[in-house]
């Protein structure tokens, strides 16, 4: 499917502050960026970086006053997220090197403390893709899905106590599971069609039988409509804005997606 994608953010900053952005969605396997436009008024130098994940990110210092950022893209994504029943779980040694730094313990994926449960939660799964699967499956029966319920991340410890969370929260516990059965897992943050209510969505993405594939207990069946922007091991790497000096907050934040007609 073809999506329009858009992000608005406006800030009222007080001195000069310094910005790091990551708002541009990139080409890849499962998403082809076809236009794309980024609006920053005042018209300020923007210099622009691929982070050690391959994101793309802006850096602004951004004057005293109104300043605002606008993006919008023209995206073709899958209409379904692709499965792989029996897909196998890949052995270390076997792993690309990009994909090792995502077998580990992050700040908000504690996955050193969840042999335990993940092992439980998967007693019956295959190794591989089936075990992600039994674990998406239990967040999504144990863990309630609250929309707005969070401003700031948590930890997948955090999460699990709680028992509920906003859908980065209930990625980062995900991830934590899958990585204490070494099964490589990262967030990803971007855009989602016909998200209720709608706003920046997170999910993450676990890597079995060679490849990565999208798992989210947000949402019911497995349809399409993902768009990414940052990838990462948990949320400390994929913010879509730091901003450093005295704290700001949007004074506007409005994303929208929609399905458009385009020619393939």
């Amino acid at each position: 499917m073809w999506l329009r994608v858009s992000f608005d953010l406006v800030f009222d900053i007080e001195i000069p502050t310094p910005f790091i952005l990551m708002l541009r969605p990139r080409s890849g396997a499962q998403q082809w960026v076809a236009r794309e436009s980024y609006k920053i008024e005042p018209n300020i130098q923007a210099y622009e970086y691929t982070d050690a994940f391959g994101n793309l990110c802006q850096r602004v210092i951004a004057p005293s006053g109104l300043f605002s950022i606008q993006t919008e893209a023209e995206i073709k994504t899958a209409t379904y997220v692709d499965e792989a029943p029996d897909a196998p779980f890949v052995e270390i040694q076997n792993l690309p090197d990009t994909v090792l730094s995502y077998l580990l313990p992050s700040r908000f994926c504690e996955s050193d403390r969840f042999s335990d449960l993940a092992n439980a939660i998967t007693a019956n799964a295959l190794p591989g893709y089936n075990q992600v699967v039994a674990i998406e499956s239990w967040l999504c029966n144990t863990i309630s899905y609250i929309p707005g319920s969070s401003d700031y991340a948590i930890s997948a410890i955090e999460v699990n106590n709680k028992q509920c969370g906003v859908c980065r929260d209930l990625a980062h516990l995900g991830i934590a599971l899958c990585r204490s059965l070494s099964i490589p897992a990262r967030l990803v943050v971007g855009y989602l069609h016909n998200l209720e209510p709608m706003d920046m969505h997170a999910w993450f993405e676990a890597f079995v039988g060679g490849r990565w594939y999208i798992f989210d207990a947000t949402q019911s069946g497995k349809k399409g409509g993902y768009v990414s922007i940052g990838y990462g091991r948990d949320a400390a790497d994929v913010p879509l804005f730091n901003q450093y000096g005295p704290a700001v907050y949007p004074i506007k934040h409005l994303v929208k997606v929609e399905q458009i007609a385009k020619e393939n």
